[in-house]
């Protein structure tokens, strides 16, 4: 547990005994200030030691690694590389973690070389952390080579090469893999059923994506924010919306992107009236909408013929919440005009439109021209 006034207190208590000068001392209270959030107090202890050890560095850059600060930790390491400064796997593995999270394929392939070079692909940790770093930066090749070579392979290699195929979009190939991660008899965890419940509800596959459910309750596994999103993000996507509510009935904790997968889900199932009522709830529940939110909206909207709905909630986008259109706002608005007829309404709007339209945005509109046999806008 990090308690940053006890932590001030020792420090001061070091500068008035003059144990300033020690080294450990210095290299403690950087580890404690990194480790508790603070990390322009670590950064600017770490500034006033000119000859810094390697476990002086990986303290700052933990610092930063804990607090999701991806962009720093490359850019502290890019910089360590310039002055020489020293570095272990211990470094490389928060580095290339940080480089697979910013998409920095250059700098990560840099460490797998050095790696390769140097001999460390007996570290699991590090080789792992490789993987994961090529799979998200969408070198699936590189990162399917250094898993095939691994002897020993724990559930987080495994998570992050079918995670890495899910992200692809070839959700085929990382189904295929989980049977293998489950011949090789390595339990999968909650980061692993992520993965897979993403790539069953792309695939659609309905039977393998209940399996995962029953294997979650069987397990206990904590029913987390980023799972129990996934899970009703699933059935919302395989068409079972009232399992996809039971789902978001019993997770304990709910974000946004939770809320709006189930939103989406119900506009894209034909329960327009649910989704708007559902967004009344994330509104009464003080859960901030995205744009992403919007779009599932606005599609309820268009889906029910819900004109002044519709109109009412992309005004209140822009004006309530600050969120910029894009295509897919501009475009579920056409499709909401053009199924109630209101085809001259329509083609105004996109010649107002601050983006340029699409080929969906215009065959939208079309598609509306053709219901309704307006020839004139139709040609």
């Amino acid at each position: 547990m990090c308690s940053l006034d006890v932590g001030r207190g020792v420090q001061a208590y070091a500068v008035k005994r003059g144990f300033m000068v020690d080294r450990f001392v210095l290299s403690s209270l950087i580890h404690m200030y990194a480790s508790c959030g603070d990390v322009a107090a670590a950064r600017l202890l770490s500034n006033a030691v000119e000859e810094k050890g390697v476990v002086m560095w990986n303290a700052i850059i933990t610092g930063y690694f804990k607090n999701g600060d991806w962009k720093e930790v490359v850019e502290m390491f890019k910089g360590m590389l310039e002055v020489g400064a020293p570095f272990d796997e211990v470094t490389l593995v928060s580095v290339t973690t940080a480089c697979g999270r910013i998409g920095d394929a250059d700098l990560g392939d840099w460490i797998g070389g050095y790696v390769e070079e140097k001999g460390m692909v007996g570290n699991r940790n590090l080789v792992t952390a490789l993987v994961d770093m090529y799979a998200k930066c969408g070198e699936l090749g590189k990162a399917w080579r250094l898993f095939d070579r691994m002897q020993s392979r724990d559930v987080v290699a495994w998570s992050a090469i079918i995670s890495g195929y899910t992200q692809a979009d070839q959700c085929r190939e990382a189904l295929a893999l989980f049977s293998e991660m489950q011949v090789a008899e390595v339990e999968p965890n909650d980061v692993t059923m992520v993965s897979v419940l993403s790539a069953c509800a792309v695939l659609g596959v309905l039977e393998t994506g209940k399996w995962v459910h029953s294997y979650i309750k069987w397990k206990r596994l904590p029913l987390t924010v980023v799972l129990g999103t996934a899970l009703v993000d699933f059935y919302a996507k395989c068409g079972c919306i009232d399992s996809a509510v039971e789902a978001f009935e019993s997770m304990p904790v709910k974000n946004s992107w939770t809320w709006t997968a189930l939103i989406k889900g119900m506009a894209s199932n034909g329960r327009g009236r649910e989704a708007l009522k559902l967004f009344s709830s994330m509104h009464e529940a003080n859960i901030e909408p995205t744009d992403v939110t919007f779009i599932g909206v606005l599609l309820a909207c268009s889906h029910g013929c819900l004109v002044e709905e519709g109109r009412r909630h992309f005004d209140s986008m822009i004006q309530d919440y600050g969120i910029q259109p894009r295509i897919e706002h501009y475009g579920c608005i056409v499709d909401l005009l053009g199924r109630a007829g209101l085809i001259d309404e329509a083609y105004q709007f996109i010649r107002t439109m601050l983006i340029e339209p699409n080929t969906v945005i215009w065959r939208a509109l079309l598609s509306s021209c053709t219901v309704y046999k307006n020839a004139e806008i139709g040609e």
